[in-house]
């Protein structure tokens, strides 16, 4: 079979679809294109199990005729948005799409109701290939790190030696899924490790104010390194610290230890870290019984009540400390 799957956006939804062209090609031996956006292409490019990627700039016309001559046996929609529907009208093809769950979702956030079921995202974009035979393999989300992308950590600073810093990963799209920079401070200056503050560029400004006040413990790369190279220090860490993020999914999927901060958003949307069956490495942050939260599914540009409690609140010294502790798990 030649299958094509549609994500189109973003870091950290792309790695959450890796266990599907996994199961694939592994359970059918299908032939498994990609279709996204170029900015994400390279997330994709090195994935064995996915045999061809196909980029777009800002529109499916770019890539449509290439398409339309792959004469694709299922199409799985795993994006699900008016892009996507553009595509599979275009194409003509035998289609499954996931649900997104926007009802339920809508619920949560606007009544506190929680209709969501007891199950990761992975397993419902899983579930567009069911009809096929294809079933979850257990092996949790897999991410692959080209060879020109691969730091030296030490070589970035004397402060970095793998498997003896926390990487920190200050960055959200929303701001309301990011704590405040005093709250960040705070958590740094009590950890008992060196940092390696990971983030793009429009958290460099945050990040540049943490090295100078964390007492010399931490070390800027926001802006500085590929969403790749970053993906390489998460990997040399001993720990990673992190809101709701891309770099996040990568953690779990490179099986590194996650302290996961939560403000806005929940893990009861199923976008927790996913890792394999049989292990958890997980440790969620969140002020729990908060009944503005979640205020959105995706997060705000500022807390709609003024307050940002969800943030604000959070206890750093149980952070700080959850983030040490994992050290002494690495050691046992």
């Amino acid at each position: 079979m030649k299958i094509l799957l549609i994500r189109f956006s973003s870091i950290g939804d792309i790695v959450l679809t890796s266990p599907v062209s996994r199961c694939l090609k592994n359970q059918l031996g299908a032939e498994v294109h990609y279709l996204t956006k170029k900015i994400f292409s390279g997330l994709i490019q090195p994935n064995p199990t996915i045999d061809k990627v196909y980029a777009i700039d800002k529109d499916i016309k770019e890539v449509l005729s290439d398409l339309k001559a792959e004469r694709y046996d299922l199409i799985l929609d795993l994006h699900h948005n008016l892009r996507s529907l553009r595509v599979k009208w275009a194409l003509g093809r035998p289609v499954k799409a996931f649900n997104k769950l926007n009802v339920e979702k809508w619920l949560l956030v606007h009544t506190g109701l929680n209709t969501m079921p007891n199950s990761h995202i992975v397993h419902r974009y899983l579930a567009t290939a069911k009809h096929l035979g294809v079933e979850y393999d257990g092996l949790g989300l897999d991410h692959y790190i080209p060879n020109e992308a691969i730091v030296d950590v030490e070589c970035l600073s004397p402060l970095l030696k793998p498997g003896q810093y926390t990487a920190f990963v200050i960055g959200a799209t929303h701001a309301t899924k990011r704590m405040p920079r005093e709250k960040m401070v705070e958590i740094c200056r009590q950890l008992q490790h060196p940092i390696a503050i990971l983030g793009g560029k429009a958290e460099a400004e945050d990040g540049q104010f943490l090295a100078e006040h964390t007492g010399g413990m931490a070390v800027n790369l926001c802006g500085q390194l590929s969403i790749q190279q970053s993906a390489s220090v998460v990997g040399q860490s001993a720990v990673v610290l992190t809101h709701d993020t891309g770099l996040m999914h990568i953690a779990a999927a490179l099986r590194k230890r996650v302290i996961s901060v939560w403000g806005s958003t929940v893990p009861q949307f199923g976008m927790y870290p996913f890792y394999p069956d049989g292990v958890e490495q997980n440790s969620a942050m969140e002020i729990l019984g908060l009944s503005c939260r979640p205020c959105s599914k995706i997060g705000h540009k500022s807390c709609p009540k003024g307050h940002f409690s969800c943030m604000r609140d959070l206890d750093s010294q149980q952070i700080s400390a959850t983030v040490d502790g994992a050290y002494d798990i690495q050691e046992r």
